[in-house]
């Protein structure tokens, strides 16, 4: 006969109670009702699980042996209830994100840390690309969801439009134009940009490009490297670099940030969030419903 998982719990609470009648009271259920239920269980193994005297209630030697597992087997099988309940709530799992820029100030880094603050349980995998590569991964399923400054017309699956970041251009601590608190686009005709090929380099490329006026504007130096190295380069005094205002919150020797403006102010990257509708991880949910509550103003805009 099958036994009834809750009367072994019952069963359980009551080896811990010298009476039925405390036992019952722990429970909250009358002790008739305990009674019939332990009977009942002692029925379906073919064992007596119990003595029962005038002087309380005790397990009998085979009940100790069946009881010892029984609490192994129910608190197993609780805690894979739990675990299973969470993973289903997107509460625990992993997420695996794409990152397209710094993050060491600003709204993505906020995000980061108030997701983790909320879900302590959530492996976040955090993969580092340019635009393309990023795509790329999203489509095959090895990301989650990718956060990426300037829309992507050819995306052709979900996205979400978030926050905007300021573009700052980082200058050794010993350029002439430290000395101003915002820098016009005209001013950095005749420096040497130092460009890498990761994160949103394209995109602040194309917009030097448009803001010089010409394909070629100015010398550029590409190299295969992080933001991280290549502003070390700018401490060096090796060349300047356009960035995204979350690369400003960590301190590089020699390196001083100030904000690009045009004529109509602060030039700015919007940044999208890109994901699969079809992607079935339960992690991914509340994470989104995160982006929509810290920007609700800009998550009311018609996803793509």
């Amino acid at each position: 006969m099958p036994v009834n998982f809750q009367n072994l719990r019952w069963a359980i609470v009551a080896s811990q109670h010298p009476s039925l009648r405390q036992a019952a009271e722990t429970l909250r259920i009358k002790q008739s009702t305990l009674s019939r239920r332990l009977q009942s269980l002692e029925h379906a193994l073919g064992s007596r699980l119990f003595d029962r005297t005038n002087g309380g209630t005790r397990p009998t030697i085979e009940g100790r042996e069946f009881l010892d597992a029984a609490r192994r087997f129910v608190g197993e099988t609780e805690a894979i209830t739990i675990r299973v309940g969470k993973r289903s709530r997107g509460e625990s799992g992993r997420l695996t994100i794409g990152i397209h820029a710094s993050f060491s100030a600003g709204n993505l880094r906020a995000t980061l840390v108030d997701h983790r603050y909320r879900f302590p349980d959530v492996d976040r995998k955090l993969v580092d690309g340019s635009r393309d590569h990023l795509m790329s991964d999203l489509t095959s399923s090895a990301i989650d969801v990718a956060f990426v400054a300037e829309p992507i017309p050819e995306w052709g699956d979900k996205s979400l439009l978030l926050w905007s970041e300021r573009v700052v251009v980082a200058l050794p601590q010993s350029h002439p134009l430290t000395a101003r608190d915002v820098i016009r686009w005209g001013e950095l005709k005749e420096e040497t940009f130092l460009l890498s090929q990761h994160g949103p380099a394209p995109e602040l490329l194309k917009l030097l490009v448009s803001k010089m006026g010409g394909s070629d504007p100015c010398r550029l130096i590409h190299h295969d490297v992080v933001l991280d190295r290549l502003l070390t380069l700018v401490g060096a005094d090796w060349g300047i670099l356009l960035a995204l205002e979350g690369a400003t919150g960590a301190t590089y020797q020699g390196v001083t940030f100030r904000e690009v403006h045009d004529e109509e102010g602060p030039m700015r990257l919007s940044f999208r969030a890109y994901w699969r509708q079809a992607n079935d991880n339960p992690s991914l949910r509340p994470f989104l419903d995160l982006l929509r509550e810290r920007y609700p103003d800009l998550s009311t805009t018609p996803e793509s």
